[in-house]
């Protein structure tokens, strides 16, 4: 039983993985729910870390992916970083995608900005809070806004 459990849990995940790239713990949680009859600690966890090791279930190429994904939608890091936060990612992993390998979250701030307002340096003092507000909830922190704010002013 335990070799077909196995093929099961393994045929499941590589299923999900043929799709998108999922973090282990994501994967974990989806093969327990699709199949609650496989025993966790002696099917799918040595599945998922075999998955793994042969370099088919990466956390790193899907935290890159995800960050990639996200950022091209006008999100900022504190935004991604929320979603990924149920995932369980390696704090590690986080900062490089976000920060050491990831976009220049200055530059998006102005892409998000640019699309949803017209920007000319002319804004009077009641706008400006709208302005921050709707980039807060982009998932921009308050020094990437202003520093996207600073730059447009010179534009």
């Amino acid at each position: 039983m335990s070799d077909d459990a196995s093929s099961i849990a393994r045929n499941a995940a590589l299923t999900l993985l043929a799709r998108r790239e999922h973090s282990w713990h994501e994967l974990l949680e989806k093969l327990k729910e699709r199949h609650p009859d496989l025993d966790e600690h002696g099917v799918l966890r040595p599945v998922l870390d075999q998955l793994a090791a042969d370099d088919l279930q990466s956390d790193a190429r899907f935290v890159e992916a995800y960050v990639r994904y996200r950022s091209t939608r006008g999100d900022g890091p504190l935004k991604i970083v929320a979603g990924l936060q149920p995932r369980k990612i390696n704090s590690d992993l986080l900062k490089q995608a976000l920060y050491e390998h990831g976009p220049d979250w200055v530059a998006q701030c102005q892409q998000a900005l640019a699309k949803k307002f017209r920007i000319d340096g002319k804004q009077g003092a009641a706008e400006l809070p709208r302005i921050q507000r709707f980039l807060m909830q982009r998932g921009f922190t308050i020094e990437q806004i202003r520093a996207a704010l600073k730059l447009n002013r010179k534009d």
